[in-house]
């Protein structure tokens, strides 16, 4: 599912990536922790073709089974959309639109049609527990209500991988306990594999496997 050898990134002088390998199977759940500054963050937005490892000749850097190493931007920005979620620590909703027109928003940009767009999100929102709220606008929403429609909008394109940076980090306790479980549901009926950076030890431990990033490696 993911491949990735001998990731370096460089920022300037400072080496925050130092030939990083991660092999992760479909449909795992699989947690990055570390203390701040190791990698975690850049290692997943690597993973996420959202950044890009130093361009060495042996690294690699595969998902369901291709190889983006030599994909152009415009390459890269397509094989996103449709096979990569993510969900950040602040939602990123976007203010002037409800609950409903966020979520479709990745389904828009990929050219897919508005009344099946518009049936599938009605659908997963309401998976979510989330029906009575999609023409709610983020304002209106608690805290948690925003992030499960942030999950939501991850979920729209049905991608493979779901990237999560700190998803529960901008929430109270009970609401994190309700997010780190739906993930597990939302894996046994998608089939969807999760990568999660995390603080949360209790997420962490709730994960298929724990890895511990530190000084740019993972050890």
């Amino acid at each position: 599912m993911i491949v990735c050898n001998n990731i370096h990134k460089h920022y300037g002088d400072v080496a925050v990536l130092k030939g990083v390998n991660l092999h992760i199977k479909k449909g795992e759940i699989v947690a990055i922790v570390g203390p701040s500054g190791a990698g975690k963050t850049t290692l997943l937005q690597i993973l996420g073709t959202l950044d890009k490892p130093l361009k060495n000749n042996d690294f690699e850097l595969l998902l369901n089974e291709k190889s983006l190493k030599n994909l152009t931007d415009k390459e890269l920005s397509s094989f996103r959309n449709t096979h990569i979620g993510f969900i950040f620590q602040f939602h990123q909703l976007l203010p002037e639109f409800t609950a409903l027109e966020n979520v479709c928003i990745p389904a828009f940009i990929g050219k897919k049609q508005k009344k099946e767009t518009e049936i599938k999100a009605k659908e997963i929102l309401e998976f979510l527990g989330l029906s009575h709220r999609i023409h709610h606008k983020p304002s209106e929403l608690s805290g948690g209500e925003q992030q499960r429609v942030a999950v939501a909008r991850a979920l729209i394109n049905n991608p493979s991988v779901i990237l999560a940076d700190e998803p529960s980090g901008n929430l109270d306790s009970e609401s994190a306990k309700k997010l780190h479980k739906l993930f597990f549901q939302l894996r046994d009926k998608f089939g969807q594999t999760f990568v999660l950076v995390t603080h949360n030890e209790a997420l962490a431990e709730m994960a298929d496997r724990k890895l511990t990033m530190k000084d740019g490696v993972i050890i």
